[in-house]
Order: structure tokens, then C-alpha cells, then sequence
């Protein structure tokens, strides 16, 4: 297993680093993750502490759900106004670096005036063009998913294909530290929102098998997110707010596979879990 290093918001990842936590709040009441919704000053602001307090590294700020099984599209207005106004309240609240995940360059640039360190892109620097010029500009940090807006392979060669690609137009935009993210639930069948991959095998294998391959996906460190996540629900036959157990399993699994950070719901519970994971690794 070969660890790859980079600085995302100031803080080391891979190459021996501890494995580091990502908290995920949402800002975005069509969430599908009910629990991690914050919309209040006062929820934003407790959630954010409660998160630090637990052991994150990192506070991932989402003002607009892509989830592919949802129609959950906002405008882009909507999604700068939530996100700017957690990102304040998160600033004043803790001392955690803060990472947007939006797709576009509009909310991403509003974000970055305001001081946010990493840009977490779900179509990977590929669905809006203005992202790029938004990254070179202001030279973030970025987090990219493998994403490809045609039908394309379930295997993990394609994955890393995908990779690749992100990779070279985030180094072309200057970006400042790069981290991968095999796109666990982002690769569908189908569905109602924009923003995933199409393929015409089975999904939960495939991202099974990108978590198995989570060493061998490029020459960055790897984020994975499986927290709740679809492929959890088709094997325990559980609805989100009831998989904190899979979660947890999967979490471990993806660290003992070579996963640098763990975005994850439970902060706390996995911090836990990576631990342990890590100690196996």
C-alpha cells in the first residue's frame, strides 16, 4: 500500500498521518440523512461544536443535496445562501477547517471569499467549467469524485480513469492539495438528480469493490464517504437513520483498505471505529 501525502486546509493527510475525520452538515433540509440537517444559527452552531468536540478534523458544509436516488436540485442562490451563512457560524463557533461540497464554480467562489480552505466536488472540477477558474484563482484545496456525466464501466479501472481525469484539470487549475474519492453511491443504474455516474451493473458491487480497491486508486490520498450510504441499506435491508452499525463496519473496512479520511454522519462513533481500523492496517 503506497501513502500519499498532501495538505488539505492546513492539515496532513496520508503518508503516516493519523487517518482524519470529515464531519458532514448539512445546510440542506432535502438532505437524506435527516439527523445531519442544521438550518438554524443555533443547530448550525451546536453541530459544529459537537463535531470538534468529537474529534474531527474537518466540517464538510453542504447547502444542497446530491443524492442521485432524489430530485433535490435548489438554485444556485439558494445553496451560496446556506452555505455562507454556516460557514460564518461555523468560523465563529470552532477552529476547524472548513470544506464546501458543491459543484459549482459560483457557490464554490463565494465560499472561498469567505475563507473556506477546500472545495469538495462531487463531479470531480467537471460539471461546471467556472469551478476551475474559481480553483485557480483562488488555489483551495479540492477533494474529487470519480464522475463521468455518460455511461461508463462499474470496474475500478474506469474508477481510476475518472481519477485521472479530475486530477489533471485540478493540477491545471493550481490547485493546492488534491484528495480522491471513489464516489461510493454515486455510481447508479438510474435516478432523479444530475449528479452521478450511469452504469448498467449492479451498484452496491461496485462500490464494494471500490472500497476493496481503495489502495490502488491513484497517486493522492483517498477520501471515502459511506455513511449511511445507499449500497449499507440493499445489504441490511435498513432505512438511513438505522445504519449507524454498517456505517461504522464499513468505515473500518475502508481504513484497513487504505482510506486517508472518513467523511462520515457520526463523528464521534467513528472516530472510534478508524482507531481500532488503523491498528489493523
Amino acid at each position: 500500500m503506497i501513502n500519499h501525502v498532501a495538505q488539505i486546509g492546513g492539515v496532513r493527510v496520508g503518508g503516516g498521518s493519523p487517518v482524519r475525520i470529515m464531519g458532514i452538515l448539512n445546510a440542506s433540509p432535502e438532505s437524506f440523512y435527516k439527523k445531519s440537517v442544521a438550518s438554524t444559527k443555533r443547530s448550525i452552531r451546536d453541530a459544529a461544536g459537537r463535531m470538534e468536540d468529537g474529534g474531527a478534523d474537518f466540517i464538510d458544509v453542504g447547502g444542497m443535496s446530491t443524492a442521485p436516488y432524489l430530485s433535490t436540485g435548489v438554485s444556485e442562490k439558494t445553496e451560496t445562501r446556506r452555505i455562507l451563512g454556516a460557514v460564518k457560524i461555523i468560523q465563529n463557533a470552532t477552529n476547524l477547517p472548513i470544506s464546501v461540497d458543491t459543484c459549482r464554480g459560483g457557490v464554490a467562489r463565494a465560499a472561498l471569499e469567505q475563507g473556506v480552505e477546500i472545495i469538495n466536488d462531487v463531479t470531480g472540477l467537471k460539471h461546471d467549467e467556472s469551478m476551475r477558474h474559481a480553483v485557480s484563482e483562488f488555489s483551495p484545496s479540492v477533494i474529487l469524485c470519480a464522475y463521468d456525466p455518460g455511461i461508463v464501466s462499474a470496474g475500478v479501472a474506469t474508477t481510476r480513469r475518472l481519477l485521472r481525469e479530475s486530477v489533471r484539470i485540478a493540477d491545471k487549475s493550481g490547485a493546492s492539495g488534491i484528495v480522491l474519492d471513489p464516489a461510493i453511491g454515486f455510481f447508479r443504474k438510474g435516478g432523479r438528480g444530475p449528479y452521478y455516474t450511469r452504469i448498467k451493473s449492479d451498484w452496491t458491487s461496485r462500490d464494494l469493490s471500490a472500497i476493496k480497491k481503495i489502495g490502488s486508486l491513484g497517486n493522492h490520498p483517498v477520501m471515502v464517504s459511506v455513511s449511511n450510504k445507499s449500497f449499507l441499506g440493499a445489504i441490511l435491508g435498513k432505512d438511513p437513520g438505522d445504519r449507524l452499525a454498517g456505517s461504522l463496519a464499513a468505515e473500518a473496512a475502508s481504513v484497513i483498505h487504505g482510506a486517508d479520511v472518513i467523511r462520515t454522519h457520526n463523528v464521534e462513533e467513528s472516530r472510534d471505529a478508524v482507531a481500532v481500523a488503523r491498528r489493523l492496517r
